[in-house]
C-alpha cells in the first residue's frame, strides 16, 4: 500500500530539508515541491559534488524519480530554466523528469521591483527581509485574480492582453506611489513568450500525475520550502514568507485530497536559526569568540543560501516547536546538524516564556506578542565527544541522546531521524518515516 509523506520546516526555514528529502527519495516514486518560489535554497552534498536547488525538488538528483512542481508554487521561469541548465550540465537529467503545473502562478519582472522598491521604503526596524525576488507580489497577484498562470502561455493573445493591464497597473504603483521606475511590458512579453517554448513541454496535469501514482503503489514524497513559523497564517507576521509552508499546504498546493498525507515529518535544527527581521526569543550573541551562538554561526556554516545574510542563532525553542507541531499535524522529527553543538560544555533548552506576568509553554501569535515573550531556559550537560557522521545511537554520546530525549519528552514527539552531518550517509534512523 502506497505512503505519503510530507517534510516540513518545523522551525524558521534553513533547517537541512533538501538533504533529508533526497534521503528519503530512494523509497518514493515521486517527489512534489507544493508551495514558496525561488526563494527557497536546499544544499545537497553528494560525496563530493554540491547541488544548490531553488525551484527543483531535491529529488531530482536520484536516477529515475519523477518531480514535480505544484500549483501552489510562484513560478519564475527563467530562474527554472537557469537551474535546469546547471543541473543538466553537472550531469543530471531533469528535463524528462521534471513535470510542472499548468496553475503556476508566474513571477515576473515587475513581482521583483515591486518587491525591492517597497523592502526599500519602509524603516530599517520594519523590514521583512524579503530575498527581493518577487514572491509576494506574485501572490498578491494571485489573490487578487490578475495573476499569469503557466496555462496563459499556451493561449499568446490572451497573454498579451493580460500582461498589459497588469504592467499598466503596477507602473502605476511603482512609479506613483514607490517611486521607482517603471518596467518595459513589451521587453517582457517578448522575455516570456521566448521562456514559453522551453518550458511548454514540461507541463502536465500535476494532480492526475500523483493519483497516477497513488493508484499504481507508488509512495509520494511532498517538499515545502522556508519554515512553518514563516507561515503566512500562522507565522510571526507581519515577519514571514508570503505562502502557507504548514503540511496542510501540501494538499491544496498539488491537487490531492488530506486523506492521501499520512506521515508529517518536522525537520527541526538542534538549535534555532532565523534570517531576516522579526522576533526570536532564545536569540544569541554571533559575533562574539567563545560564545555558543558563534559556535553555531560558524561552525554550522550559518549563511543564508540564497541571500547570502548571516543567520541569527539561538538555543532550541520547545514553545515555538510546539506551536509547529500543532499546525503541522508533525508525526515524528529529524534532528539535523547536532554535531554543530559538539564541544559546548552545557546546553540550554527554551522551555518556556515570561508574558505578560504570566508563564506560557506556547508561542503565542503575532510578532507584536512573540516579542514581549521572554526566554524560560532549563540547562542541560553538553559533551566533548564528536557525534560528526554518527550513524547508530550507541556511538553517540551519552549527553547527546538525554539531550535528544529532553526535546522529546517537552514536545511529546518521537525524534525519528537525526542528521548528523550534510552528507547523505550521515544519518541515524530510529524509525524509518516510509515503513
Amino acid at each position: 500500500m502506497a505512503k505519503n509523506i510530507v517534510v516540513v520546516g518545523s522551525q524558521w526555514g534553513d533547517e537541512g530539508k533538501g538533504k533529508i528529502v533526497d534521503w528519503l527519495t530512494g523509497h518514493a516514486k515521486g517527489v512534489v515541491r507544493f508551495q514558496g518560489g525561488h526563494n527557497a535554497g536546499h544544499t545537497l552534498v553528494i560525496g563530493e559534488k554540491v547541488y544548490q536547488l531553488n525551484l527543483v525538488p531535491a529529488g531530482i538528483v536520484h536516477e529515475g524519480v519523477s518531480c514535480y512542481i505544484g500549483n501552489g508554487v510562484v513560478l519564475d521561469i527563467c530562474h527554472l530554466l537557469d537551474e535546469i541548465d546547471r543541473l543538466e550540465r553537472a550531469g543530471i537529467e531533469v528535463r524528462s523528469r521534471l513535470k510542472i503545473s499548468p496553475g503556476c502562478p508566474i513571477i515576473l519582472p515587475y513581482h521583483a521591483e515591486l518587491d525591492r522598491a517597497r523592502e526599500a521604503a519602509r524603516s530599517s526596524d520594519q523590514r521583512i527581509g524579503t530575498t527581493g525576488k518577487g514572491i509576494g507580489p506574485a501572490y498578491e497577484d494571485k489573490v487578487a485574480r490578475r495573476a499569469i498562470h503557466v496555462y496563459d502561455l499556451f493561449y499568446p493573445d490572451i497573454l498579451a492582453e493580460k500582461l498589459k493591464a497588469n504592467v499598466d497597473y503596477h507602473n502605476f504603483v511603482l512609479v506613483q506611489y514607490l517611486g521607482a521606475k517603471a518596467v518595459d511590458g513589451e521587453k517582457i512579453l517578448a522575455q516570456v513568450l521566448r521562456d514559453a517554448e522551453s518550458i511548454k513541454p514540461l507541463v502536465t496535469d500535476v494532480s492526475e500525475a500523483l493519483h497516477a501514482i497513488n493508484r499504481a503503489g507508488g509512495n509520494l514524497l511532498f517538499e515545502g520550502a522556508q519554515g512553518a513559523l514563516l507561515d503566512i497564517d500562522h507565522g510571526t507576521y507581519p515577519f514571514v514568507t508570503s505562502s502557507n509552508c504548514v503540511a496542510g499546504q501540501a494538499a491544496s498546493g498539488t491537487g490531492i485530497g488530506p486523506g492521501m498525507l499520512h506521515y508529517i515529518l518536522g525537520i527541526v535544527k538542534a538549535y534555532c536559526t532565523r534570517v531576516g527581521g522579526g522576533p526570536f526569543p532564545s536569540e544569541l550573541d554571533i559575533e562574539t569568540e567563545g560564545q555558543p551562538g558563534f559556535q553555531m554561526s560558524h561552525k554550522g556554516q550559518e549563511v543564508g543560501v540564497v541571500t547570502g545574510r548571516k543567520r541569527r542563532c539561538g538555543w532550541f525553542d520547545v514553545p515555538a516547536l510546539k506551536r509547529s507541531i500543532q499546525i503541522n499535524g508533525i508525526t515524528g522529527l529529524c534532528i539535523t546538524k547536532l554535531d554543530v553543538l559538539d564541544g559546548l560544555s552545557e546546553l540550554k533548552i527554551c522551555t518556556a516564556y515570561e508574558f505578560k506576568n504570566k508563564t506560557i509553554d506556547l508561542l503565542p501569535v503575532g510578532a507584536e506578542n512573540v516579542a514581549e515573550c521572554r526566554p524560560i531556559f532549563e540547562t542541560l550537560p553538553g559533551w566533548r565527544e564528536t557525534t560528526k557522521g554518527v550513524t547508530t545511537e550507541t556511538a553517540l554520546p551519552r549527553a547527546a541522546l538525554d539531550y535528544l530525549a529532553r526535546i522529546e519528552a517537552l514536545c511529546e514527539v518521537p525524534v525519528d531521524v537525526i542528521s548528523t552531518g550534510p552528507e547523505r550517509a550521515e544519518t541515524l534512523l530510529r524509525r524509518h518515516p516510509f515503513d
